[in-house]
């Protein structure tokens, strides 16, 4: 298992190469964007989502046909082995589409459904972020480091990010957002799946979301716990798919978050 993982865990970096080859030419550059969504719900797409995703699938099916593939633009190729690879080519199209380095690549990789790997790459500022075997890196042009999430005990000290309080959530959820975000600090919308690796580095405390899919997640729970924080559903429950996530640096933080969104 151990060379198994080995080898996946080099491959992970090479599917992150490839896509940020095929991403960063399309970013700040006008581009057209269709809609997956509906009148209600905007939801982007880019050609280099699709393609993107594509080449990883590709190189995958190459490499490990007989491991399973989850993607956000073209669904489940189910493997035989008891890896899966789960991809998100643009983490953060609305970040994407206007011209804000707050979007990734994320690429996760499941051992019998549980995430085992994750990797956050942002290929127009160089950064990847890795969580592995309880541990998690920054690596850019400088090197590599270390992440650690930073220690904060009460919500009043805490910076709290979430994506967008009106387009992600629904009514319920929003209001019991909010009953958190007016004890903190510090609240900043807009963050995608940079929130959580600002998380990692110590810069934020804690992510509130809703409704998040499998791809929006796989990659992201080994980079939070690899760095010492917590990842869960709003009621506390770890191992979830998607739908509601909190994500704390702390775990004092964690449970004083969960008393504010419980029903």
């Amino acid at each position: 298992m151990h060379d198994a993982m080995e080898r996946r865990f080099a491959f992970a970096q090479h599917l992150a190469d490839i896509a940020g080859d095929i991403i960063r030419p399309y970013f700040r550059r006008r581009i057209n964007v269709s809609n997956k969504g509906d009148a209600r719900l905007y939801d982007p797409v880019t050609e280099a989502d699709r393609r993107a995703e594509e080449a990883m699938r590709a190189a995958i099916a190459r490499e490990y046909p007989q491991d399973g593939i989850i993607g956000e633009e073209y669904g489940e190729s189910t493997g035989t082995s008891e890896f899966a690879w789960v991809l998100d080519p643009v983490d953060g199209t609305r970040a994407f589409i206007a011209g804000q380095p707050l979007w990734g690549t994320l690429i996760g990789l499941e051992i019998s459904g549980r995430p085992a790997l994750g990797v956050l790459d942002q290929p127009f500022l160089g950064e990847r972020v890795i969580g592995r075997n309880k541990t998690a890196e920054l690596r850019n042009a400088g090197g590599s480091m270390s992440l650690k999430t930073r220690a904060c005990s009460a919500l009043s000290d805490a910076v709290i990010c979430t994506t967008h309080p009106f387009t992600h959530f629904g009514d319920e959820e929003r209001a019991r957002f909010f009953r958190v975000e007016r004890t903190c600090r510090l609240s900043r919308y807009g963050g995608d799946c940079y929130a959580y690796a600002l998380l990692a580095m110590g810069f934020i405390d804690l992510v509130i979301e809703a409704g998040l899919k499998q791809w929006d997640i796989a990659a992201l729970v080994p980079i939070v716990e690899g760095a010492g924080g917590i990842f869960t559903d709003w009621n506390g429950n770890a191992g979830m798919k998607g739908g509601t996530v909190i994500a704390a640096g702390d775990a004092r933080l964690h449970e004083a978050a969960l008393a504010l969104l419980a029903d």
